[in-house]
């Protein structure tokens, strides 16, 4: 088997197109839950904790040759977290969503048929023999 015949039969398996379709996805869902925690739920979170931009918020740790301040950007680490935290919350709530469609219907009781005739003579023929002596 060559070469290009065993990548095109590798490249072609189910398994390998449908991950680089979730990371498209995702890569795509990434940005724009970015943009809801950069430009939605940071600005609204800065008046509660004094307007402040969470992408600000560092420490000069020294400074550089030229001069320019060296920084721990422990602001945007903090938006980083957040954005992370909603990303799964999300997935969790889209797996979540996608199981319980899943899930079989809890099982309902089913009432017993009435036994047929057979079954009835049959019980008559053991009562019958309980009762002997």
């Amino acid at each position: 088997m060559s070469f290009g015949s065993e990548f095109k039969e590798f490249a072609m398996r189910g398994n390998v197109i449908d991950l680089a379709v979730g990371v498209v996805i995702g890569g795509a869902f990434g940005k724009i839950v970015a943009s809801l925690v950069g430009d939605v739920i940071m600005p609204a979170l800065s008046p509660l904790l004094g307007k402040v931009s969470f992408s600000e918020l560092a420490v000069q740790v020294a400074t550089d040759a030229a001069g320019k301040p060296v920084l721990i950007k422990y602001g945007v680490f903090i938006q980083t977290i957040v954005e992370f935290l909603i990303i799964a919350l999300v997935i969790f709530m889209v797996v979540r969503g996608i199981n319980r469609l899943k899930r079989p219907p809890p099982p309902t009781a089913v009432a017993a048929p009435p036994p047929t005739k057979t079954e009835q003579l049959l019980q008559d023929i053991r009562d019958i023999l309980a009762r002997r002596p």
